[in-house]
């Protein structure tokens, strides 16, 4: 897996399709506690049809590469890792994605400097003062210590705990054991990562997020919002607000599917990316 220094540190990235495709290239912004790994099935999918996407392992607690002590692991940091990550790759036109966290870290990063931007998909994500939303705004309260989070933690490792909706079960319909246990690794076992994520949760400010949606009609390339409308946290009249505040953005709902739209629902997502970021005349047959 290629790796990239940046401003404020290392992070591990996949990187999914044809080198040199025509297609503007798409970059996934996954959730706290999450990695990459959550867009594979969309990415693998985008790929056959000739697009290229980066699906980096963003500093939000199941990174293996801990940041510098100095780092900016505030919302507004982790932005800027972000944009720091495009112009290393010198992507320009990029297919933004987001999804819960990751949604509101795209919205951060669309209000700091959106250049490199041609255009941004969100999907169930936090927005407005819904920073995190309930119940996971009770969940981080647990976990806003190095201590703290390793403790609660430690029941994760049980299958049942960690798919359960004290765990990631209200995010997905189909979860996979080796892969969520993948996620809460690198948070056990590595007190440098556990201090990235706390440091990242304690900096968590709702109202700095509402702040950004008041400017979000600013910003004036396309934007696409792909709503699960079976998520009890993220619900459905939250994407609708969201879709209001942008100048054009359009609402795709997906029945069904809960708030890792990209696990419960990745051929209809892709689907929509695809049909988003370029003419459907460039697409490759899937």
């Amino acid at each position: 897996m290629p790796t990239i220094d940046l401003p404020s540190g290392s992070i591990n990235y996949r990187m999914t399709g044809p080198e040199g495709a025509g297609a503007p290239p798409v970059v996934f912004v996954h959730a706290f506690l999450v990695d990459g790994t959550v867009w594979s099935g969309v990415a693998d999918l985008l790929a056959a049809r000739g697009i290229r996407s980066y699906a980096p392992d963003w500093p939000l607690g199941a990174h293996r590469l801990p940041m510098h002590p100095d780092a900016d692991q505030s919302p507004h940091g982790v932005a800027r890792l972000l944009l720091s990550f495009l112009e290393a790759l010198d992507l320009n036109d990029v297919t933004l994605v987001g999804n819960d966290t990751g949604g509101a870290l795209a919205q951060f990063a669309i209000d700091m400097d959106p250049r490199r931007i041609g255009r941004v998909v969100l999907t169930n994500c936090d927005a407005f003062d819904t920073f995190p939303p309930f119940p996971f705004n009770v969940v981080f309260r647990l976990l806003k210590g190095e201590w703290l989070m390793k403790a609660n933690l430690l029941p994760m490792r049980l299958r049942g705990i960690r798919h359960s909706p004290l765990g990631f079960g209200l995010l997905a319909k189909r979860l996979d054991a080796a892969q969520t246990r993948s996620w809460i690794e690198p948070a056990l076992t590595n007190a440098r990562i556990r201090r990235d994520a706390v440091r990242f949760l304690r900096a968590m400010n709702p109202r700095e997020l509402l702040d950004v949606s008041t400017r979000l009609k600013n910003f004036s390339r396309p934007v696409r919002i792909i709503w699960g409308t079976a998520d009890h946290a993220f619900k459905l009249d939250l994407g609708r607000r969201l879709q209001q505040v942008f100048r054009t953005a359009e609402l795709i709902e997906l029945p069904g599917a809960k708030t890792f739209v990209s696990i419960d629902a990745p051929e209809a997502v892709a689907d929509q990316i695809a049909s988003f970021a370029i003419p459907s005349a460039v697409l490759a047959p899937a």
